[in-house]
């Protein structure tokens, strides 16, 4: 392999990538320039937009919706974060609701193809019965894919406004958030026993919910490609048994539930294979 190769690369913060960030783990045949940002879903319409990085983490779902509109990505096969979203779709203590209660109600979200928002679509629906149809998604961001359209029954937040204020302020009935509930009485799970109920839905379906995976440009050779997904393997094993899966048929089952939810949703016009989706070093 020719080299050294330098890549513009976007990469978050995580245990399984610190020693590749930190530069405990490196390459004489491939460097990656990593972007500064906050985090790397700052940097998510810079990657699928702009073109900006040949090694970018994605969400599932932008990269989903990205690849449906021919942008040039693959996956290598390496999951950076997954969880169970369950915990993160809350409601009003004083206006207590069951999930299964959200048709025809409002629901606040960042974004509509964000990809905690389209697993909790997912459970509500197959789990609770919700007619995704028929309930209102009022809306904060543009979606990372410039080419997706929202589809009827989203609205936009008036400006000025915020996801925690209009829940509280009962202007929605329940909310998605992005990141761990705010420490606040009045904000309550709508899932009961949200561990439990992800535990649940790990047995139904045996998988877990990807969040972030690693994708590369489809015009890097696969000799460089292979490179950067040892690295990734070196990083992981650094990081002391991280539980995240790395290769092919460890992520096949995670995959095609991905993509099943995604599909069913009307996100993508079909419903994409593992082995199109995923570059296997």
């Amino acid at each position: 392999m020719p080299g050294p190769v330098t890549l513009p690369a976007l990469l978050g913060d995580y245990p399984v990538t610190r020693a590749l960030k930190s530069g405990t783990v490196g390459s004489p045949f491939v460097r990656l320039a990593f972007a500064d940002v906050p985090n790397a879903a700052a940097g998510f319409k810079r990657a699928v937009r702009d073109l900006e990085f040949d090694v970018a983490e994605l969400a599932i779902v932008t990269f989903l919706l990205a690849k449906a509109h021919g942008k040039p990505f693959v996956l290598l096969p390496a999951v950076v974060l997954g969880r169970f979203q369950h915990p993160y779709l809350v409601g009003h203590r004083d206006r207590p609701l069951a999930p299964g209660d959200l048709t025809g109600r409002r629901v606040g979200i960042r974004s509509y193809s964000v990809t905690t928002v389209t697993w909790l679509r997912g459970i509500l629906a197959d789990d609770y019965g919700v007619d995704l149809d028929r309930v209102t998604w009022v809306t904060f961001e543009e979606p990372h894919v410039a080419e997706f359209r929202d589809p009827p029954g989203v609205q936009r937040a008036a400006p000025g406004k915020d996801l925690l204020g209009m829940l509280l302020a009962g202007e929605i009935d329940a909310a998605i958030l992005g990141g761990t509930p705010p420490n606040d009485p009045r904000v309550v799970p709508l899932i009961p026993d949200p561990p439990a109920a992800a535990r649940t839905w790990q047995e139904k379906y045996g998988a877990i919910q990807i969040n972030h995976m690693v994708a590369v440009k489809t015009s890097l050779a696969p000799d460089v490609v292979r490179e950067v997904y040892r690295l990734l393997v070196e990083s992981r094993k650094a990081a002391g048994g991280d539980t995240l899966p790395f290769g092919l048929e460890a992520n096949r089952r995670n995959l095609d539930v991905a993509i099943d939810t995604v599909y069913r949703q009307r996100l993508i016009p079909r419903r994409f294979t593992v082995d199109e989706c995923v570059f296997e070093p």
